[in-house]
């Protein structure tokens, strides 16, 4: 029998952060919006849903992304924010929330940016669950 090794605090951690906050804005933008509007819920009332919930999964998904730098970082060396494709999406993704916030604070009509913000943060979050996990050279 082949003994298994058990998992680090650090891979967990990575993996339970960005189930959550991939998996929520996802969730939220291509499951439960639609979902909503097409059970006839009131389209003012949607835009309220969308309206209250995204700035909080955003936000959500800032501090998760600072949770999975700190692992990164403790697993690969601090080199790899810049040089590995996971820290790269890790800071395209707290750029875009830092975006996303100045623009809901200085323009708040603008729909159009906050939605582009929330789509490359969702995008990136799709591609860094492709990556392997830090201190692992596949999975």
């Amino acid at each position: 029998m082949f003994k298994r090794q058990p998992p680090r605090a650090g891979a967990i951690s990575w993996q339970l952060a960005q189930t959550f906050w991939v998996g929520g804005l996802w969730l939220l933008h291509f499951v439960m919006l639609p979902a909503l509007e097409k059970i006839g819920l009131a389209p003012l009332l949607v835009e309220t849903i969308n309206a209250t919930l995204s700035p909080l999964l955003i936000g959500f998904a800032g501090f998760c992304v600072l949770l999975q730098a700190l692992v990164l970082t403790q697993a690969e060396g601090l080199a790899s924010l810049w040089r590995d494709l996971r820290g790269q999406l890790l800071l395209v993704v707290l750029g875009m929330v830092a975006v996303f916030f100045a623009v809901r604070h200085w323009q708040p009509g603008a729909e159009r940016g906050l939605l582009f913000c929330y789509m490359v943060v969702a995008l990136c979050g799709l591609v860094l669950v492709l990556q392997p996990l830090p201190g692992r050279s596949g999975r």
